[in-house]
């Protein structure tokens, strides 16, 4: 049975970046022999224009069918309100979809210069409630004035997907950071000195989730020392879990401390869908150039392809995502095969042709 998966190319760099994905994977497809079938439809602005919405249900129902997504960066910022279709897409698929965990991993790479070093983490976000108003409320905003000058927003926190998404994270440290020499730890990170309500429930689920796993090493940290530690000693850190705007800002603090947020791979994860999707934004005021670092899309890409191998059990999928992940550490040392944010010269279309010269090489 052939992999599906949708192409969502978005606003801005997203096209190239897109372009440079698709062809690493169409190389892998036939080298490989994956069986994956592609789908591409329109998202973000260029949907705007021809359905008057960012995000239509066609896209949304194909979503649902996909056995993977790639989502370009979206530029939703200057998205008209909802109410004239400036529905923010990468939201409204982690809602429809309930994909409920943005798993985003921080390290150094040896060969590319960094603000940190051993540097090895992944943050597990909670996707689907939390401060953001788009996804919070089962009707209306979870932001709202009621009266001039003055702004409210709500902050949900669930028992419900506190308790998946510490199970999430426990199971992503069991995966990845069990060995001899050590247990693996998971780190809860909160605020619940002031948000003792929300961020107790929180809490009170990672605890519990502890509880079945004391095979692994379990700590809370609040927020502000978290990130201080990030700066200061990454090492200690193997898996953190946290809820929605905290994960938000840490990862991208831990990503571009491990050497560029260009490099951050990250995928939204359900039950039954995934979505890879940069770290980074859409980055208009290069749009075009051809100038674009296309890896951290690759290397989401790569992080769909070992989850849907591991969901249904297809062990090519696994390999051509290693395969991926060693061919990033391979041209990261070659910095004459780099785009200008990592030290190089290239375009984003040379970048892309000599990775995929690196990665048959890699599997040769």
């Amino acid at each position: 049975m052939s992999i599906n998966i949708l192409a969502l190319e978005g606003d801005g760099i997203g096209p190239e970046i897109m372009e440079a994905t698709l062809d690493v994977v169409f190389f892998l497809n036939q080298e490989l022999q994956l069986d994956i079938q592609f789908t591409k439809e329109l998202i973000g602005l260029k949907s705007l224009k021809k359905h008057s919405t960012t995000i239509n249900s066609k896209v949304l129902l194909a979503s649902k069918k996909a056995d993977g997504i790639i989502l370009g960066p979206v530029d939703h910022n200057i998205y008209p309100p909802v109410a004239n279709g400036g529905i923010n897409p990468s939201g409204k698929l982690r809602i429809e979809l309930d994909l409920f965990a943005n798993i985003r991993p921080a390290r150094n790479y040896n060969d590319l210069k960094s603000l940190s070093k051993n540097m090895n983490l992944i943050i597990v976000r909670e996707n689907t409630e939390g401060f953001y108003a788009d996804r919070n409320m089962f009707e209306g905003s979870g932001e709202f004035s009621p009266v001039p000058g003055v702004g409210l927003a709500i902050r949900k926190i669930t028992k419900h997907a506190s308790l998946r998404i510490a199970e999430t994270a426990f199971r992503i440290a069991k995966t990845k950071f069990s060995s001899k020499d050590k247990k693996p730890k998971v780190h809860a990170v909160h605020k619940a000195n002031v948000m003792r309500l929300t961020d107790g429930i929180f809490l009170d689920a990672c605890r519990t989730v502890a509880l079945n796993n004391k095979d692994i090493e379990y700590e809370e940290m609040l927020v502000d020392a978290c990130a201080a530690h990030i700066v200061r000693n990454p090492s200690q850190f193997d898996v953190i879990v946290t809820t929605n705007m905290f994960g938000d800002i840490l990862s991208d603090l831990a990503t571009e401390f491990s050497g560029s947020l260009g490099l951050a791979g990250s995928l939204n994860a359900g039950g039954q869908n995934a979505m890879a999707q940069a770290q980074h934004g859409a980055a208009p005021d290069i749009a075009g150039k051809n100038i674009a670092n296309p890896i951290s899309l690759i290397l989401s890409t790569a992080m769909l392809l070992n989850w849907i191998g591991e969901k249904r059990k297809l062990k090519k999928l696994n390999l051509a995502s290693s395969f991926i992940d060693k061919s990033v550490i391979k041209i990261l040392s070659k910095p004459n095969y780099l785009t200008r944010d990592l030290g190089g010269n290239l375009s984003t279309k040379e970048l892309t042709k000599n990775f995929i010269n690196i990665l048959k090489k890699t599997i040769t």
